[in-house]
C-alpha cells in the first residue's frame, strides 16, 4: 500500500484519541490494523516495567547489537511508552531519534533529540531510504502480517553499515526443573496454543522466534547474531540479580495477564469472561511457583546492513 508520509504520520488529535473499548479495556483505533494489546494506563504501565527487566537482559544496556559510538540517526519501532527512546535519546543526546507507533501513548515532555510518530510500520515506509543508523524493534509478535516485508523495509532505510536488534518472547514458558512433566495438556502448552491460534485467525503470527534468523538473512543482513536469554519468571533465583530480575518480572506478569487473553482469546477465539478468569488463574498459578522454577526465553537479533 503506497501513502503519503501526511497520510502515515499524524499529530495528536482528538481521532487518534477516540480509543476501542473491548470488554472494559481500550485500544488503538487504526484505520490500518487492529492490535491486539491494550493501551490503557494499566497494561502501559506494565511495558515501563517489563523495560526495567529487559534492561537487565542486556546487561544494563539498551543495545547488544556493536552500534558505532555516535550514530546519527535512531529509530524505535512500536515505541508503546516511548521508555527506550527516551533512555537511548538520554544516552546519545546528539543522536537524533524517532519513535513510532500507532496509538499516541507517549509522553509528551521528551529529551530534545527526541519525537514521537504516529506511523504503522506494517505500510510501506516513508522515511528516507538510508537514513538511519540504527533501528529497534522490540515485542511486536503478533503485529505484522508480513514479518519478510517488514525486514526488507528496515534494511531499505538502514545506511549501509547501520545495523538492527530485534528482541521478541518465545510465547510458551518453561521450566528449569528437568524433572517436571510438561505434556501437551500442561497450561504453559495451552497458554502457546491459544495465542498461536488466534494469531492464526488474525493472519498475524505469534510465532515470531521461530523465523527471527530467517528473515533478516533473506532480506539481506549480514553478521548476524541470535542469543537466547533465560529470564525467570519470579524471585525463584538465588543469585541477588537473577532474583531482582525475577521480581520485575513476575510483577510485569500479573500486571499483563488479563490485557494479555482479553483480545486474542476472548474477542477472537470467543471464550467466557468466566473462561478467562479461569485460564488467566491457572496461568498465573504455575508462573507464582517458585517450586517449578518458570523461565521465558526471550531471542534477541541483530544485524547488520553490509557496506557498500
Amino acid at each position: 500500500m503506497d501513502i503519503s508520509r501526511e497520510e502515515s504520520t499524524a499529530s495528536i488529535t482528538s481521532t487518534l484519541l477516540e480509543y476501542r473499548r473491548i470488554r472494559g479495556r481500550t485500544y488503538q483505533a487504526s484505520k490500518t490494523t487492529e492490535y491486539w494489546a491494550p493501551n490503557d494506563a494499566k497494561h502501559l504501565e506494565a511495558f515501563d516495567v517489563a523495560h526495567q527487566w529487559l534492561t537487565m537482559m542486556l546487561d544494563d544496556k539498551l543495545v547488544a547489537a556493536p552500534i558505532n559510538g555516535n550514530p546519527q540517526k535512531v529509530l524505535d519501532v512500536g515505541t508503546g511508552t516511548g521508555i527506550w527512546a527516551i533512555d537511548f535519546a538520554d544516552d546519545y543526546p546528539s543522536t537524533e531519534v524517532i519513535g513510532i507507533d500507532i496509538a499516541p501513548t507517549q509522553p509528551s515532555w521528551v529529551p530534545p533529540n527526541l519525537r514521537f510518530e504516529i506511523e504503522d510500520a506494517q505500510l510501506d515506509w516513508t522515511f528516507e531510504p538510508e537514513s538511519f543508523d540504527f533501528i529497534h524493534i522490540r515485542y511486536m509478535h503478533g503485529a505484522f502480517q508480513d514479518w519478510p516485508k517488514f525486514y526488507d523495509e528496515v534494511f531499505k532505510a538502514l545506511k549501509p553499515g547501520g545495523w538492527f536488534q530485534h528482541i521478541e518472547p518465545d510465547i510458551e514458558m518453561r521450566s528449569e526443573d528437568p524433572n517436571l512433566p510438561i505434556g501437551h495438556d500442561h497450561i504453559y502448552k495451552k497458554w502457546a496454543q491459544l495465542f498461536y491460534d488466534a494469531g492464526d485467525k488474525l493472519g498475524r503470527t505469534f510465532r515470531v522466534t521461530e523465523q527471527m534468523g530467517k528473515w533478516p538473512q533473506d532480506a539481506g543482513f549480514s553478521n548476524i547474531t541470535h542469543k537466547i536469554h533465560k529470564v525467570p519468571l519470579n524471585p525463584w533465583p538465588k543469585d541477588k540479580r537473577l532474583k531482582e530480575q525475577g521480581q520485575f518480572c513476575s510483577l510485569y506478569m500479573d500486571m499483563s495477564l488479563d490485557g494479555f487473553v482479553n483480545f486474542p482469546v476472548g474477542q477472537i477465539l470467543g471464550w467466557s469472561q468466566e473462561e478467562l478468569q479461569v485460564l488467566i488463574a491457572q496461568f498465573r498459578s504455575a508462573i507464582r511457583s517458585s517450586k517449578t522454577l518458570p523461565v521465558a526465553y526471550m531471542h534477541c537479533v541483530y544485524g547488520q546492513k553490509p557496506e557498500k
